[in-house]
């Protein structure tokens, strides 16, 4: 019962978990959820790349339509076939 004064010592850990919390405690709630917000919004954004590889799949596709056409309309005439008189 003599042991009072250990149970008032407390871990560094404990400290600095109060300390953190006092120094978030300090910012407003518009400046958290602004923050939160931009990081939200950070991690679920469209970047560049994929626009890119979007872009460059469409492109391919359609060269590749484009050119299954260009072969496909772009066979020899017969020369046996009589040209129109017209």
């Amino acid at each position: 019962m003599g042991r009072k004064d250990a149970s008032t010592v407390k871990l560094p850990v404990d400290q600095y978990r109060k300390q953190i919390g006092k120094q978030d405690y300090k910012k407003t709630k518009p400046i958290l959820r602004a923050a939160k917000l931009k990081a939200e919004a950070k991690k679920t954004a469209i970047g560049i790349k994929e626009v890119g590889l979007v872009l460059a799949a469409l492109l391919a596709l359609l060269l590749a339509f484009y050119a299954f056409f260009y072969l496909r309309l772009s066979t020899d005439v017969d020369p046996h076939l009589e040209p129109d008189e017209n």
